[in-house]
């Protein structure tokens, strides 16, 4: 109970760009999920700086999939000695936004995935536990092949682009995203955080 405490209680929201990003700050460490664009990195620096957080606080980082609005500062965070981590799901994907940082000649680190925390979405919360955060991290595919999803014990859900529930009802069939949401309720998440909309309360 007291870890679940403080995972809700360390919840920041970071928006410098246009995406949602998230910094868990626990007993043990801090977890930022998301970055946005390559070229944002000053902006970043001055959006923890505004909540209190240094660069040092964050020893994690993790992408719910790796298009360019979600890992642009990714590589730039390495070096500045964060550590990736990387669900095996996504492996094939890290290197999906790099022709489009090169095709529009931004400043953009390349991630070294070398240097990346590989674990498995089956392992993830004993992963988590060690750094004391509460929840795991479940394949949501339906988006890009490379979504993860961030759960929290506390409520907390982390889904990056994957679409709200109510576009079901639009769709003839999409069994993809109706798949998703089975998975992510079967969690009975509280509040549902989306990377370019407001978090909604469940």
């Amino acid at each position: 109970m007291l870890r679940q405490l403080i995972t809700i209680m360390m919840i920041t929201k970071l928006r410098y760009g246009n995406t949602n990003t998230y910094f868990i700050r626990s007993d043990k460490s801090g977890m930022l999920i998301d970055t946005d664009y390559a070229g944002t990195l000053p902006s970043f620096f001055k959006a923890i700086k505004e909540n209190n957080i240094r660069i040092s606080d964050i020893e994690y980082v993790i992408a719910t999939h790796y298009h360019p609005d979600h890992c642009g500062l990714i590589g730039e965070l390495i070096k500045h000695g964060v550590k990736l981590i990387l669900a095996d799901v996504q492996r094939e994907s890290v290197h999906f936004s790099d022709r489009i940082f090169n095709r529009d000649d931004l400043p953009y680190e390349p991630i070294d995935e070398t240097k990346a925390v590989v674990i498995s979405c089956d392992e993830s919360r004993e992963f988590l536990d060690c750094i004391g955060i509460a929840g795991e991290i479940i394949h949501t595919p339906s988006h890009s092949d490379d979504s993860i999803s961030l759960i929290l014990d506390s409520g907390e859900c982390f889904i990056g682009d994957t679409e709200p529930p109510e576009y079901l009802e639009g769709y003839e069939s999409n069994p993809k995203l109706e798949k998703d949401w089975n998975g992510i309720m079967k969690f009975h998440p509280k509040k549902i955080c989306f990377s370019h909309i407001n978090e909604r309360n469940i």
